[in-house]
């Protein structure tokens, strides 16, 4: 269902600007738990509500856009998996790869000694220290070591290690594609997980702040009107008044 409310919410959610959106002040699955409560603690309370002015859509909307949030939150969180995984590997096969690219600088600085033009190449190949550079080094050594294989095989280097960094630096970037991918700040799904909390958060607000209101004198009522979340940490704090639930 969470899928469902995702996609009949979506158009909604791209009227609302990048920097209109909200990044979660709390954890998104408590807060969608208690966007799911709001939304039947008020069930019984539509003519006090609308009676203070708030439109009901406010309350009809709390499972739909609670729902798109939990949805919205479960691919960002693919995304960052992907990236965190990606970035595990990296660490993982990094030192290997950084390993037979010196190995394969050093078979080719010696066995291009004697010519000039290819120790050049050898030499720009070297330039560099990213993580970019060591993925495409390993790319333009064994390209070089390929063109030039009677000097590398005269030295003991056999084919199978060219091929190997051949291997190895398809590899190093698929996994640098998803480790950088986009930025967390800028990652599409991230921004549509904000944009889904800003509009659940709309709706939200506009409840407890009529419930809050409507309910200030019953103390009964006005706590579903209120975060359970902010409630627990606020526990040991000196009491408060009805009237200071307002603020929460």
């Amino acid at each position: 269902m969470s899928k469902q409310n995702y996609e009949a919410t979506l158009e909604e959610l791209k009227t609302i600007s990048t920097e209109d959106a909200n990044i979660p002040a709390i954890p998104v699955d408590i807060y969608v738990q208690e966007a799911a409560d709001l939304a039947v603690w008020v069930e019984d309370e539509k003519s006090a509500m609308k009676k203070a002015g708030m439109d009901w859509e406010f309350a009809e909307k709390l499972p739909i856009y609670a729902g798109a949030l939990r949805h919205a939150q479960s691919l960002w969180m693919k995304e960052f998996n992907i990236q965190e995984e990606a970035r595990r590997k990296w660490e993982e096969k990094s030192p290997v790869a950084l390993e037979l690219k010196n190995d394969l600088e050093a078979d080719c600085r010696f066995a291009f000694r004697k010519r000039s033009d290819l120790l050049a190449k050898v030499q720009q190949v070297e330039q560099g220290t990213s993580h970019a550079d060591m993925v495409q080094d390993l790319s333009d050594l064994a390209a070089l070591g390929n063109a030039n294989f009677s000097l590398l095989k005269a030295i003991g280097v056999s084919a199978e290690k060219l091929q190997l960094a051949e291997d190895t630096a398809t590899e190093m970037s698929e996994l640098l594609a998803q480790m950088n991918g986009e930025s967390a700040t800028n990652n599409e799904a991230k921004i549509i997980r904000d944009k889904a909390y800003t509009l659940l958060k709309t709706a939200v607000d506009e409840v407890r702040e009529t419930g809050k209101y409507v309910f200030r004198k019953n103390p009964e009522k006005l706590k579903g009107f209120t975060s359970a979340y902010y409630r627990k940490i606020n526990k040991g704090r000196p009491e408060r008044s009805s009237e200071d639930f307002m603020d929460n």
